[in-house]
């Protein structure tokens, strides 16, 4: 906890000297799997911001949502060159087979567009979406368009809440941090019963 507050300060601060660069980086690293750097924190306060007339709403959530889409762009090429070889050595110890990869990447053949879209406004989950997506190598034109619809929408919804709550903005860090217990449990959850089926 005290970690997280630590990082949130680091982001305010280096936001407030840099503006919108400052927000287009920490939204590069808030797409890629890094834990402690959360976009529930860099968009609302770059909206409360906007409140106080320091930055125009409209280029926060535009240069916000090209961040997210680089950073996705980066964890996507990840999976596409290196997670499937990884899969295919050591996804035995993940009870992954070869059989598992080509039935997700059907999924994504199938409902990728829907997983990106529904996936980039999900707490947590939205930063790990796009490595599953270049593991079985979604079309990557889809990907684009997806993750930054999706990403246009919930970067707008967290800059709105910081514009409206003004100097209480802070209250959303709170609010967003019950979901990551619950989401993290349905997870672990999801993951042993696929090992159960596995066995069957």
């Amino acid at each position: 906890m005290v970690l997280a507050e630590l990082f949130s300060n680091i982001i305010t601060e280096f936001i407030l000297s840099v503006g919108y660069i400052g927000i287009f980086l920490w939204m590069v690293l808030d797409s890629m799997p890094i834990p402690v750097i959360s976009g529930e924190v860099i968009m609302p306060f770059a909206g409360y911001l906007t409140f106080l007339g320091n930055l125009n709403f409209v280029l926060v959530v535009i240069v916000g949502s090209l961040g997210s889409l680089i950073g996705s762009l980066v964890t996507y090429f990840i999976g596409l060159k290196g997670g499937r070889p990884f899969l295919k050595k050591y996804g035995k110890y993940f009870l992954m087979s070869e059989k598992d990869i080509r039935f997700a990447e059907s999924i994504f053949t199938k409902y990728g567009h829907e997983i990106v879209l529904v996936s980039r406004m999900i707490p947590l989950i939205r930063t790990f979406i796009s490595f599953p997506a270049g593991i079985v190598e979604m079309n990557f034109k889809k990907f684009v368009i997806y993750t930054l619809i999706g990403s246009l929408i919930w970067n707008s919804f967290l800059t709105y809440l910081g514009f409206s709550l003004g100097s209480e903005w802070q209250t959303i860090i709170s609010f967003f941090n019950q979901f990551d217990i619950p989401i993290i449990i349905i997870l672990i959850i999801l993951f042993f019963y696929y090992i159960k089926f596995k066995r069957r």
